[in-house]
Parts: structure tokens; sequence; C-alpha cells
């Protein structure tokens, strides 16, 4: 059973120390234990739209990415 992506991605978040991050494949897991890797491309989504409000950061070696062109691997943060 998939959970609903964004409200896992905050409850991790909230679970992190401050300001640390969590990784898409985190959320992933939690979201959908059995399949998560189908969750993916979710995630990565609902962190493009979060990351345009400004709920959230995308970062990418440690530093704010764009979210409407950065690529490869990224974790997210609270701004």
């Amino acid at each position: 059973m998939t959970r609903n992506v964004e409200e896992v991605i905050f409850e991790l978040l909230a679970a992190a120390p401050a300001g640390k991050s969590v990784s898409p494949e985190e959320v992933a897991r939690a979201a959908d234990p059995e399949a998560w890797r189908r969750v993916l491309p979710q995630v990565r989504s609902t962190s493009i739209g979060l990351a345009r409000q400004e709920r959230l950061v995308i970062t990418r070696h440690g530093k704010p990415a764009d979210p409407d062109s950065f690529k490869g691997v990224y974790r997210l943060r609270l701004p």
C-alpha cells in the first residue's frame, strides 16, 4: 500500500536532526516498502512541486539545486 508521498517527506524531515536531509529512496521505501522503486518517480515530481512552492529544498552535493533543471542524485531538506 502506497502512502501519500508528501506526508512521508515531511514526516521523515521532521524526524531528521535539524539541518539534515533525506534521500528520495528513504521516502519511497517509507511510502511503499514492497514496491518502492515504482514510487521513485512520484517522489521526484512531488519534490519538484514542493521546491517550487519553497516548502522544501532539493540539494545536489550539499548545495541547493534548481528544481526545474537538476539532474542525477539529489536529497531533500527543509528550507
